[in-house]
C-alpha cells in the first residue's frame, strides 16, 4: 500500500513537473537563436544557461522578485567574467570569483535571490576560458536575453497553477486521513505502538502542508501576471481557504494523536462512538478533495465532519473522564477546521457543529 501510494506520488509529480521542463527546454532554444539574432553571436551558449537557471525560478515569483533573479545571473556572469581575466582558473580561484561575485551582488543589492544567483552564475562559468569573450559585455548580455526569454516563456506558456494547487493537496489530505485512521485503530484494538505510530505520522503532516502554501503562492503569482492563467484565480481561493484551515485540523489531529496515546496507555481500548468518530472525521477529509475540485458540492465533508462531531458528544453520556473529554475535544475542534476548510464561516460551523452535538446527545 504504501509502495503505491508513493508510485502515484512519483506520477502525479511528474504530470505537475513536466510542464516546467516543457518550458526550460523551449527557453533554452528560443533564448540561443534570440541571442544569435539579436547580438549576432554565433555560440550563445550563455544565453540558455541564463535561460535554463531562470525559466523555473521566475516561475510563480512577482516580477520584481523575477527580474532580481535574472540580473543577479547577469552581474555573476559579468562579474566572473574580468576575475577570470585577472586571476585565472582553477579550485582557489574558483572560490574567489564566487566570492567577489557574491559580494559584488550584495553590495548593488540586498536581495537574497540576486546575490545568491550571481554566485550560482559564476560558478557555472568559472572554468570557462575567458579568452573566448575578452573583456566585453557580451555574456552579461547574454544572460539579460535568456533571462528575458525565460520570463516571457513563464509568462506566455505558464503552467497550470490549479493542478500545482491539486497535486501538492493531495498528499496533505492522505497523509491526514492515514493519520487519522490510524489513531482509530490503535483505540479499536488498545494499541499503544499503534497509537504512537499515528502519533508520528501526524507530526509529518507539516512538510506537505508548508509544500501547499509554497503552491498556492506560486499559482497566485501565475494567475496574477499570466493573462492565459487569470482564470484560475477563484480556484486557488478555495486552495488558499482549504490549506489555512488543513494547517489547523494537522495541529489539531497532532493533539488528538496525542490523546489517543494517553488514553490508550492508561484505559486500553476506547468507546466505539470515539473510534466512529475519527473515522468520521478520516472520511471528511477525503470528501474534502472533491470539494476542492468541485466546490459548489461541499455536502460530503460537512456532513461527515459533523456526523463525527455528533457521535464523540454522544460519547459523553456514558464516558465523561478526562482522557475521553480530552479526544471529544479534538474532535470536534478537528470538525470544525473541516467544516471551515469546506467553505463555511466562522459563525455558520460553530453554529451547525452546536447543533450537531445536541442532536448526538440526544441520540
Amino acid at each position: 500500500m504504501v509502495v503505491r501510494r508513493e508510485v502515484e506520488r512519483s506520477l502525479g509529480r511528474f504530470r505537475a513537473g513536466i510542464w516546467p521542463v516543457v518550458q526550460t527546454a523551449l527557453a533554452a532554444t528560443l533564448a540561443w537563436s534570440a541571442a544569435a539574432l539579436i547580438l549576432g553571436h554565433e555560440q550563445p551558449f550563455v544565453a540558455s544557461i541564463a535561460a535554463v537557471i531562470s525559466v523555473g525560478a521566475v516561475a510563480g515569483q512577482t516580477l520584481k522578485r523575477a527580474a532580481e533573479w535574472i540580473l543577479g545571473v547577469a552581474v555573476g556572469l559579468a562579474v566572473a567574467d574580468l576575475i577570470m581575466l585577472a586571476i585565472g582558473t582553477g579550485p582557489i580561484q574558483t572560490g574567489i570569483i564566487v566570492g567577489l561575485a557574491m559580494s559584488v551582488a550584495l553590495l548593488i543589492r540586498g536581495g537574497i535571490m540576486f546575490w545568491t544567483e550571481a554566485g550560482v552564475s559564476a560558478l557555472l562559468v568559472s572554468n570557462l576560458d575567458p579568452t573566448t569573450y575578452g573583456v566585453s559585455p557580451d555574456r552579461f548580455l547574454e544572460a539579460l536575453v535568456g533571462g528575458g526569454v525565460a520570463l516571457a516563456v513563464s509568462a506566455t506558456f505558464p503552467s497550470n497553477p490549479s493542478l500545482r494547487a491539486r497535486q501538492a493537496a493531495r498528499p496533505v489530505l492522505e497523509d491526514l486521513a492515514t493519520a487519522l485512521r490510524d489513531v482509530a485503530a490503535a483505540l479499536i484494538s488498545g494499541d499503544l505502538a499503534l497509537a504512537q505510530g499515528a502519533l508520528s505520522e501526524a507530526r509529518r503532516v507539516d512538510a506537505p502542508v508548508a509544500r501547499l502554501r509554497e503552491e498556492i503562492e506560486g499559482g497566485y503569482q501565475i494567475a496574477r501576471y499570466a493573462p492565459p492563467r487569470m482564470r484560475h484565480l477563484d480556484r486557488l481561493g478555495y486552495y488558499a481557504v482549504a490549506a489555512d484551515q488543513l494547517d489547523l485540523a494537522v495541529r489539531n489531529t497532532r493533539v488528538l494523536a496525542r490523546a489517543a496515546v494517553t488514553l490508550v496507555r492508561d484505559k486500553g481500548a476506547a468507546p466505539v462512538g470515539l473510534v466512529e468518530a475519527i473515522l468520521g472525521l478520516a472520511l471528511a477529509v477525503e470528501a474534502l478533495a472533491g470539494y476542492l475540485e468541485q466546490p459548489n458540492h461541499p455536502i460530503d465533508v460537512r456532513e461527515f465532519a459533523l456526523e463525527a462531531a455528533g457521535e464523540a458528544t454522544a460519547v459523553l453520556e456514558t464516558s465523561n473522564d478526562l482522557e475521553t473529554s480530552a479526544l471529544v475535544a479534538q474532535i470536534r475542534s478537528t470538525a470544525t477546521d473541516l467544516l471551515q476548510a469546506a467553505g463555511m464561516g466562522s459563525d455558520e460551523a460553530l453554529e451547525a457543529l452546536g447543533q450537531a452535538s445536541r442532536l448526538g446527545s440526544r441520540a
